[in-house]
């Protein structure tokens, strides 16, 4: 989200790990904090924000095969600070992490990389458009045509998004908040992308076709101290339409969502307006994950089904997760994806 997203224990201060969700709700400290009312600025905003200490760039896909299996993709940077400066060389103190997925129906397949920042392992540029670790790489000539590559031992792929539509701001104009004490992140999306190009597994190449949807968001200090993790969702019904939304867990819940129209316009809606429960269970990675939900926003007279296309999607990565594709059903049709941490 995400706050819809992860950053790595490695990536935080050891002292900051028994706060929130991997260390999300440590104190902000010497570093800057999202400011409520401050326009976003494009495309300064695509690049990175170091003063602040977590940040990421976030895309998850709905893919298709010519036989129509379903697919789903995911590729994420994440940016972590040491402390709230940038720098050259080594004495940089910022860190770096990736994350690369492929999902079938039947397979779910993992990548990791880790990096330091400046001295050319890893990075972001805001013009043109340039994210990237290793091998791995999200880039065009604006944030509205790219290309995304990511491979690893069994998977790869390689495909080209194109925007057909406006970027999303959520919340207050891009101001989101995560929690009743205030809490908070810039956060942004582009939900409108079309997705061509090849994912490589082991069977051999498939040529996908599909959707995706790219989330931006950084803070300082995203969640509360008692906030033990999260369920975000992102939903593209077939009517156009499409909807974010999430709840972070802790002795009180606290909910958040944006409506979107077909046309790009957003509605926020506020703690209590999204409701998300589990109606299914399945062991995964020894843990109890909940991947069947019902889903919904009576505003929109929304009551949906959200089923993960694998149960099995868990990412083994170094703050482990679950991450995968999901079908909707019920009043809404379509598909989307859905992100759950904090299952111990």
């Amino acid at each position: 989200m995400n706050v819809k997203a992860l950053v790595c224990l490695l990536l935080l201060p050891v002292t900051a790990l028994g706060q929130g969700f991997a260390g999300l709700g440590t104190q902000a400290g010497d570093f800057a904090q999202p400011v409520p009312g401050r326009a976003l600025e494009f495309p300064a905003d695509h690049g990175p924000h170091p003063d602040h200490r977590i940040e990421w760039w976030y895309l998850t896909a709905n893919m298709s095969g010519p036989d129509g299996t379903p697919y789903g993709l995911q590729w994420t940077l994440f940016r972590s600070a040491l402390s709230p400066r940038d720098g050259e060389g080594w004495d940089t103190p910022q860190l770096w992490m990736g994350h690369a997925a492929v999902t079938t129906p039947d397979a779910h397949h993992v990548a990791e990389r880790l990096a330091r920042g400046g001295i050319g392992q890893a990075g972001v540029q805001a013009d043109p458009f340039l994210a990237w670790i290793d091998d791995w790489a999200m880039e065009g000539p604006d944030f509205d045509n790219l290309r995304l590559t990511a491979s690893d031992g069994d998977f790869a792929y390689d495909v080209r998004l194109r925007a057909s539509g406006p970027l999303v701001r959520h919340g207050q104009d891009g101001y989101s908040v995560k929690s009743a004490a205030g809490q908070a992140s810039h956060y942004y999306s582009q939900p409108f992308f079309q997705l061509s190009g090849t994912l490589s597994l082991p069977k051999g190449d498939v040529l996908v076709t599909g959707t995706a949807w790219l989330d931006r968001e950084w803070s300082s200090q995203p969640l509360a101290e008692d906030q033990q993790g999260w369920d975000w969702f992102s939903l593209s019904f077939d009517s156009g339409d499409k909807l974010m939304g999430f709840v972070l867990r802790g002795s009180t819940d606290y909910t958040s969502a944006s409506w979107i129209t077909a046309a790009g316009e957003v509605t926020a809606l506020a703690d209590g307006a999204f409701a998300a429960a589990p109606l299914d269970w399945h062991d995964v990675a020894g843990r109890q994950v909940p991947t069947t939900w019902q889903v919904s926003l009576p505003v929109q007279d929304l009551e949906v089904t959200v089923t993960a296309l694998n149960p099995d999607a868990w990412m083994d990565t170094s703050v482990p997760y679950w991450e995968g594709p999901v079908t909707v059903t019920g009043s809404h049709e379509g598909v989307g994806y859905l992100e759950m941490t904090g299952y111990d």
